[in-house]
């Protein structure tokens, strides 16, 4: 079975990553396997999923807002694990402080603002996965 790139989507409203799901579905259809998760801990979880089953990480898209663990802790953990993964951070409450180091130590971040257009959010994540993809190596 060939591996397949996935797009997590993290936000503890699931009409966020309902309706997130469905525009990168709308605009990519199969190209990529779309993981949705309500808390940072859910994430990891899918995280693990991903990788045992021999797919690869290629976008997350993360609120900041979400209970327990903020976004700005998850997506810098991430880039720590990761640092080739592009993230995004999509937020109408984010602490500009927060947003702002991000933007400063993880060269792969974007911030984009709730409620967000869908075609300003579909450029940033064709930006966003074409710099990932530039940078993989060829076979």
């Amino acid at each position: 079975m060939a591996r397949q790139l996935v797009i997590l989507c993290v936000d503890d409203e699931k009409i966020v990553t309902d309706a997130l799901i469905s525009q990168l579905r709308a605009t990519y259809g199969t190209t990529f396997l779309y993981e949705a998760a309500s808390d940072v801990e859910e994430a990891y979880e899918i995280l693990e999923d991903i990788t045992a089953g021999g797919n690869t990480l290629c976008l997350i898209i993360s609120d900041w807002l979400m209970p327990r663990i903020k976004g700005d802790a998850f997506l810098r953990d991430m880039h720590q694990q990761d640092p080739g993964v592009p993230l995004i951070m999509l937020s109408g409450q984010a602490d500009d402080q927060a947003v702002s180091e991000l933007i400063h130590i993880i060269p792969e971040f974007e911030f984009v603002r709730k409620p967000w257009e869908k075609h300003e959010l579909m450029s940033v994540v064709d930006q966003m996965i074409q710099r990932m993809t530039a940078d993989q190596p060829t076979a």
